[in-house]
C-alpha cells in the first residue's frame, strides 16, 4: 500500500500535544519576534501523535536495513553492530554531559578518549591520534591538511598528490580541496599499484600517495613495502585510507607497512549503525614527526601530585592545524567504538577480519562461474564482479542490483571502482551467517540465469517493492520537494 504524505493525512484542528493553562502574563508574538522575521504562511500538517508515530513506523518497515537483511555494500562495511554498544553510549555519565563542563567533572569521558587513542594506536601501528574528525572524508581532509602543514614547515613546495585509479572518489577530491594537483597512477594486471608507473610519477613535487590497502578491488597490494620505500625515498608521505580496515584487524598494521598518516571510519569498522548521513567518526593517526600538526586540543594524561591520573585538554600546540570540528568530536560514536574494541579484545578483532575474509572468498568463488571476475585471486573482505557477460543480453549491473531487491537483499555497490566495466562490488562482512550467504549466492545465480533466459524480468525489476523502477536521473536533477 502506498503511504500517504503527512500533508495528506492532515485534518484541520487535530493536534499531537497539549499545554497547561497559561499562568503568566500573555505576550504578543510581535513583541517577541519582529514581524519582518515571522513566517506568514507555514502550512504545517495537523496530526495527532499516533498519526505521526504510525506514519514513520510504516515508512521504516519499507526500508532496507542491516537489522532486516544483508547489506553487501562494497567498500562501506555495512555490518551488524551489537546493540549492547548502544546501551553503553546511553549511560548518563556519557550522554548527559556537556563539552564545556570543567575538566574535573568529566574525567571519565576524557579518560575514554585518551584510552581509545591508545587502543587505535595499538591496532594501527601509529603513534598519535586525533579523534575530532566527524567522518572518513573529514578525516581525509584533516590528514591532508596535516601533510600540507608538514611540508610548509619544512619549506618544501610539494604541489602534487598521487592516487591509484582504483581509489575512493574522496581521495582526489580531498587532495584537490587542500590545494594539491592530482596525478592518477594505473593498476597493474594483478589489481595493485603499477610500481613502474608509480616510480615514474614520483618526484620532488609529490607530497603523498593516498592508498587503500586492501584496495577497492578487495585486493591486498603484495608490493606495499616496495611502494612505501619508493614513496619515502622521494621524500613524500604514504597516506592510508582506512575504509577497508575491517579486513586487516589483528592481521596487519598499516603503520608497520610504512604508512605515515591514516584515517579510520569508526562507524564502519568499530560499531555505529551508519547511513543516512551519520553519525560518524573519522579519527586520524600519524607517526611521530607529524604529531605537532594534530588538531588542537588533544587529551593528555598527567600524574596529579602522586594521586590518581588526571586527564586534560592540551591547547598548547603552536604548530597545530587548528580545530577541525566544534568541541572534541562525535563523542558517543567514540563511546560505541571503545565498547566494541574492549568487548572483543585483540583476538576478537583478529577473528572479525578472518571472518570477513573467509566470507568474501566463499561468496566470490561460488559466483565466479556465473559472472566475470576481472581479478581472479584471493581477495580480502570484498571482491568485484563484472556483469559484462550479462550486458551482452542487455542486462546491466544496475538491473541486477534492482532485481536483488525482489529477493530481499540490499543491492551491492555498482559501477565502482571505475576501472571495472559493469562493476558489482560485494562485501558480505563477518557478521553474516553461512545460511544468509548461501541465500545471497542463490539469488545472484538465479538472476544470472534470468538474464540469460528471461532478461525482461530483470530489466523491469524490482517487482515486489513499495515502488517500482524509479527515474533516478530525474529524481537527482529535478527532485519533487512539494509537500
Amino acid at each position: 500500500m502506498k503511504e500517504p504524505l503527512l500533508s495528506e493525512l492532515s485534518s484541520p484542528g487535530r493536534s499531537g500535544y497539549g499545554l497547561p493553562e497559561l499562568d503568566v502574563p500573555r505576550e504578543s508574538l510581535d513583541a517577541l519576534i519582529p514581524p519582518s522575521c515571522q513566517r506568514q504562511d507555514l502550512p504545517l500538517p495537523e496530526l495527532s501523535e499516533m498519526d505521526v508515530v504510525r506514519h514513520f513506523v510504516r515508512l521504516s518497515q519499507k526500508n532496507a536495513s542491516i537489522d532486516t537483511g544483508m547489506v553487501p555494500l562494497g567498500s562501506c562495511t555495512m555490518k551488524y553492530n551489537p546493540k549492547v554498544n548502544e546501551d553503553v553510549s546511553r549511560f548518563l555519565g556519557f550522554s548527559w554531559i556537556h563539552p564545556l563542563q570543567p575538566e574535573k567533572t568529566v574525567q571519565g569521558a576524557l579518560r575514554l578518549i585518551y584510552d581509545l587513542d591508545r587502543l587505535l594506536c595499538a591496532i594501527t601501528g601509529m603513534e598519535f591520534f586525533t579523534l575530532q574528525p566527524a567522518a572518513g572524508a573529514h578525516g581525509e581532509l584533516t590528514g591532508m591538511l596535516m601533510a600540507k602543514a608538514y611540508f610548509d614547515h619544512r619549506g618544501e613546495k610539494r604541489a602534487r598528490v598521487l592516487v591509484p585509479d582504483s581509489s575512493h572518489g574522496t581521495n582526489p577530491a580531498t587532495a584537490n580541496m587542500c590545494g594539491f594537483q592530482v596525478t592518477e597512477v594505473p593498476s597493474c594486471l594483478k589489481g595493485g599499484v603499477d610500481l613502474d608507473a608509480l616510480n615514474a610519477a614520483l618526484g620532488p613535487d609529490v607530497a603523498a600517495l593516498m592508498l587503500t590497502n586492501p584496495n577497492t578491488l578487495g585486493l591486498f597490494d603484495e608490493r606495499i613495502l616496495k611502494i612505501a620505500q619508493s614513496v619515502h625515498k622521494s621524500g613524500a608521505l604514504l597516506y592510508y585510507d582506512g575504509a577497508n580496515l575491517n579486513a586487516n584487524l589483528g592481521l596487519v598494521r598499516p603503520g608497520d607497512l610504512g604508512f605515515d598518516i591514516i584515517h579510520l571510519n569508526l562507524h564502519k569498522t568499530f560499531s555505529t549503525p551508519h547511513g543516512g548521513g551519520g553519525p560518524g567518526a573519522g579519527p586520524v593517526g600519524v607517526k611521530r614527526e607529524l604529531a605537532p600538526f594534530l588538531p588542537s586540543p588533544i587529551v593528555c594524561r598527567r600524574n596529579s601530585n602522586g594521586k590518581k591520573d588526571e586527564y586534560f585538554l592540551d591547547f598548547g600546540r603552536p604548530m597545530s592545524i587548528g580545530r577541525v570540528k566544534a568541541f572534541w568530536g562525535n563523542f558517543l560514536v567514540l563511546v560505541r567504538a571503545y565498547a566494541y574494541i574492549r568487548m572483543h579484545g585483540g583476538r576478537g578483532l583478529q577473528r572479525i577480519a578472518e571472518g570477513a575474509v573467509l566470507n568474501a572468498n566463499y561468496v566470490m568463488n561460488a559466483l565466479k562461474p556465473y559472472y566475470d571476475l576481472p581479478y581472479d585471486r584471493t581477495c580480502q573482505h570484498e571482491f568485484v564482479l563484472s556483469a559484462r557477460r550479462q550486458k551482452k543480453k542487455g542486462v546491466r549491473a544496475l538491473d541486477i542490483a534492482k532485481r536483488l531487491l525482489d529477493y530481499g537483499f540490499h543491492a551491492p555497490t555498482v559501477y565502482f571502482p571505475l576501472i571495472v566495466e559493469e562493476a558489482l562490488m560485494i562485501e558480505p562482512t563477518e557478521t553474516e551467517s553461512k545460511a544468509t550467504l548461501d541465500a545471497f549466492i542463490e539469488a545472484m545465480i538465479a538472476i544470472a540465469r534470468e538474464a540469460e533466459e528471461n532478461p525482461d524480468l530483470v530489466l523491469h525489476a524490482p517487482h515486489a517493492t513499495p515502488v517500482g523502477r524509479l527515474d533516478e536521473v530525474a529524481a537527482a536533477r529535478k527532485p519533487n520537494l512539494h509537500w
